[in-house]
């Protein structure tokens, strides 16, 4: 049964197998035009097969586009948030040190412009200059100053007296000689200087005298300082200018002093065509050719022969002889007698600066730092009876005896005695003066007993090698916001932008070598110079002063 019911199942299959329209052979042949439609449709679909691929590749380079710009725009933006940081620090830093840079210009203006520093501080700046230098103790620097300057004191009373005398007299006769209503007016002179404040010690004596003069009338002086507005170079700080005007004119030329007039107008009655004076004219005023403006020069040669005149004049009441004796200090004159001695003295024409002891001085004693003047018409300011006031007025606060000016006059004569073995240096007297007048505003007034003259000597050495180490030495009245209110001092100058005495070292650095270098030198050279002008010192102190130099 069971093989029978195999037997008809593999017929069927059989059947079904072999049916010619399940499977056609493979030799069969198929209709054209099915053919065909199929090759249509194939390539229809391949078409739009092509079209969509390439629609999708548009599509994809699009969006990478976007991508591409959507990162570079991020990365734009990420720099510039960078960059605005960076920008903001920099804004930020920068706007502090404006803040610091005018806090410190503030404290210049209200008076700490000068610093005096602590003793570590000073001891640091000194480095090796002052390494080993002992300066000798006090009873010899008492010794020596008591020996080698004291005693010249009294010549310096004598000659400032009997110069004062003939300086009157000679004026006078100058006034005489002068045409009052063309000439100039000469006032009284004035001393000034180290003979005046009664610090000088290296011979010859030569007392300095200013003389101030005036326009005759109807003119006067209308001054322009650096600090009054007025736009000066950085090499013309210290100077100003002198204008000769008709009393009552303005700068910029009318007379008429309540009439308000405009930029763009011209006051017809009092035009500058009305009120110009020839060339000829303004040159009889001792100004510059074809300016109203003085000129230092001609005043100098019109004060020259004045002074020749008014001589001739007296000369027959006095035994001796007056010549100018320096051809490059203008009002250089000395006295000869028929002994052989002679007296030198400095007669300077100055003009006041307003109503105020602040003089315009044609010609200033030149050192080794003085520079060429700008012009024959910029005149160098003198406020040299400011520091004479100064030096008075701080001398009756200081104990009795005080050291300052033996402090300064030792000094002097140190410097003095090393210039004349290594030669001239860049620094002055006047520059050792400022250095006082610096120390005499910082330090206590008990600090300036006899007692302590040592130790005032060493804070003027170390303050003057601070100064030279950074070249800077302010001028002690320009911008010192903390002058007395009792001398009378003109504000315009307090609030001006301090004055570097020690500029030109920043441009000269030959001098400015030469200078540290003879500084450097008077210091090694302190105890040895000292104990040679010493005598009568007991044997254990010059001993010890040997041994200190060796």
């Amino acid at each position: 049964m069971p093989v029978g019911i195999f037997r008809v199942c593999l017929v069927v299959i059989t059947a079904i197998i072999n049916h010619p329209l399940l499977f056609p052979k493979e030799n069969g042949t198929i209709i054209p035009e099915n053919t065909e439609e199929i090759i249509r449709r194939m390539k229809e679909r391949e078409e739009i097969l092509r079209l969509e691929q390439r629609r999708l590749e548009e599509e994809i380079a699009g969006q990478e586009a976007k991508q591409k710009a959507l990162e570079k725009a991020a990365k734009v933006v990420e720099e510039k948030k960078e960059a605005k940081v960076s920008w903001d620090m920099w804004t930020a830093i920068s706007l502090v040190i404006f803040l610091l840079i005018e806090l410190w210009r503030q404290d210049f203006q209200e008076g700490n412009w000068q610093d005096i520093g602590g003793e570590e501080d000073d001891m640091a700046i000194l480095g090796r200059a002052f390494k080993g230098v002992v300066l000798p103790d006090k009873t010899i620097l008492a010794s020596f100053y008591e020996k080698r300057i004291l005693g010249t004191t009294g010549d310096m009373a004598r000659m400032r007296e009997m110069v004062e005398g003939f300086a009157d007299d000679l004026l006078e006769a100058l006034r005489s000689v002068c045409n009052r209503d063309a000439d100039m007016e000469v006032e009284d002179c004035m001393g000034v200087g180290s003979m005046y404040e009664n610090w000088r010690v290296r011979k010859p004596f030569v007392c300095d005298l200013i003389v101030p003069f005036a326009p005759p009338e109807p003119y006067c002086f209308q001054s322009q300082t650096w600090c009054s507005g007025d736009s000066f170079p950085p090499d013309e700080q210290g100077y100003g200018t002198i204008k000769v005007c008709r009393a009552g004119v303005d700068a910029a030329g009318c007379i008429c002093d309540k009439t308000k007039l405009g930029e763009d107008m011209l006051c017809l009655l009092h035009s500058q065509a009305n009120i110009t004076r020839p060339s000829s004219e303004m040159e009889d005023l001792l100004c510059f050719k074809n300016t109203q403006y003085l000129d230092a020069d001609q005043v100098m040669k019109w004060f020259q022969i004045a002074v020749t005149k008014a001589w001739n004049r007296i000369s027959h009441k006095y035994e001796f002889d007056l010549s100018f004796s320096l051809l490059d200090s203008p009002g250089a004159l000395k006295i000869k007698f028929k002994s052989g001695k002679s007296i030198a003295f400095n007669l300077t024409p100055v003009v006041q600066y307003e109503n105020s002891d602040v003089y315009f001085i044609s010609h200033f004693p030149r050192n080794g730092l003085a520079a060429d003047l700008p012009s024959s018409t910029h005149w160098f300011l003198t406020f040299a009876v400011y520091e004479r006031r100064f030096i008075q007025l701080v001398s009756k606060m200081l104990p009795a005896n005080a050291c300052h000016v033996s402090c300064l006059q030792i000094l002097s004569f140190l410097h003095g005695k090393q210039c004349s073995l290594t030669g001239p240096s860049g620094l002055s007297n006047y520059h050792l003066k400022t250095v006082l007048l610096h120390l005499l505003q910082a330090r206590p007034c008990q600090d300036w007993a006899p007692e302590k003259l040592e130790a005032r000597l060493q804070d003027m050495l170390k303050f003057l090698e601070k100064c030279l180490h950074e070249k800077k030495l302010y001028h002690f009245f320009i911008g010192n916001g903390k002058v007395p209110a009792e001398l009378g001092f003109p504000i315009i100058f307090q609030r001006a932008e301090p004055l570097n005495l020690f500029r030109p070292f920043v441009l000269h650095r030959d001098v400015y070598r030469k200078t540290v270098d003879t500084f450097h030198e008077m210091l090694r050279n302190t105890s040895t110079l000292i104990n040679e002008y010493t005598v009568h010192i007991p044997h254990a102190h010059t001993n010890g002063i040997h041994k200190e130099s060796l």
